[in-house]
């Protein structure tokens, strides 16, 4: 009680009794603030200025991470030109030391024999990646038509057309890998968790980790069995991460709708408090389809506390995603579904204001932002 006494004698001091005169025409009113009056304004004032808070550190979180990415985006693309720019300056110095080189035509003819080997591999490797064949096929094609008549000289220019060749091929391979592994670290995921176990990838030319034993066996010089080699490793990366994107929850839930609430604090639509909203919401009709983001098994359908009628996927490798205030349900546990597999009818079920799809994706037990998995989708699509 004496705390209490305490308390109250020093909010009676904070806010002490006002009294408040305004002469208007004449005439004189008097106004009195009592200190629970006094209280009752100063907490709507922290309560806004709480408000303001919450809704700018939510603004400068979205901030950042987007700048990360653009940040990084810059810093690949910066790597990208200098990589090309490494690859230009020793093609010029080949050409240099051929032009200068006095060697007999029959040792020219050897080393791009061995060379051409050497590529038949490589692009049998790169043979299905998608885009590889619009980002080789200027390089091939400047190499078959070659006009010069002079058979040496025409040699020289193959074994020039093949260096331009290995440099398209190395830069395709690497955009590409850097593209794939850039998707998934916007989704908040480790690239190389999800390469093979061991990090065995396939293809006959990065089975040997020693550039050299790889020189010896296709019998061409070092520098050019590494940057073979190099172009191998990435699109065989490249390939193992596209294909794991595949079971990713990459894709939309829905098909022409409009996003109607992110991730992250908001105003509670019931409380009209801040509160945490753990996923997307879209907005559409009434039994809109609700589409798989990707492949797994159907681990619960049914009713959710404040979710209504819910359907849950197991993607595996610790990934799940959520489907809430559903109006039907066309699955059932134990169901395996594939990317894009109709689920079930948009509705309004369960704690919702109105008909929309509350979207949720979870990585080891922890709720993650969609939109980050939804942009990387785009980016999958892009290295496509």
């Amino acid at each position: 009680m004496t705390r209490v006494a305490r308390l109250r004698r020093s909010l009676v001091e904070l806010f002490p009794e006002r009294h408040l005169y305004v002469r208007s025409g004449g005439q004189m009113k008097a106004f009195m603030l009592s200190t629970s009056k006094q209280m009752a304004a100063a907490s709507v004032v922290a309560g806004a200025a709480l408000w303001m808070g919450v809704c700018t550190a939510a603004m400068l979180v979205n901030l950042l991470s987007a700048s990360s990415a653009d940040r990084e985006i810059a810093h690949i693309k910066a790597q990208s030109e200098r990589y090309v720019a490494d690859r230009q300056a020793r093609l010029d110095s080949a050409i240099a030391q051929l032009n200068a080189a006095s060697g007999s035509g029959e040792n020219v003819a050897h080393t791009v024999e061995k060379r051409h080997a050497a590529l038949a591999l490589l692009l049998t490797d790169m043979r299905g990646a998608p885009g590889a064949a619009e980002a080789l096929t200027p390089s091939i094609n400047r190499a078959l038509t070659t006009q010069a008549t002079n058979p040496q000289r025409r040699v020289e220019l193959v074994r020039i057309s093949q260096e331009q060749l290995l440099d398209a091929a190395d830069t395709f391979a690497k955009s590409r890998a850097d593209r794939v592994r850039l998707a998934f670290r916007m989704a908040g995921l480790t690239p190389s968790a999800y390469l093979p176990r061991g990090g065995a990838l396939g293809g006959p030319l990065i089975e040997s980790k020693d550039p050299r034993a790889l020189a010896a066996v296709l019998d061409v010089d070092e520098d050019f069995a590494q940057r073979v080699q190099r172009a191998a490793t990435d699109v065989s990366e490249a390939r193992a991460l596209s294909d794991a994107a595949l079971d990713m929850p990459f894709a939309r839930p829905t098909a022409n709708t409009s996003q109607s609430s992110g991730f992250g604090v908001r105003r509670d639509p019931f409380t009209r408090r801040p509160a945490f909203h753990s996923g997307l919401d879209f907005s559409g009709v009434v039994s809109t389809p609700i589409q798989a983001t990707g492949p797994g098994i159907v681990a619960f359908t049914g009713i959710r506390s404040g979710y209504g009628k819910t359907i849950e996927i197991d993607h595996g490798r610790g990934l799940k995603t959520r489907y809430a205030h559903l109006q039907s349900i066309g699955v059932r546990p134990g169901q395996r579904v594939a990317v894009g597999q109709r689920l079930g009818g948009m509705g309004s079920t369960g704690r919702s204001t109105g008909t929309h799809l509350h979207y949720e994706v979870w990585v080891n037990g922890r709720a993650q932002n969609p939109i980050r998995f939804l942009r990387a989708g785009e980016y999958v699509l892009q290295a496509e």
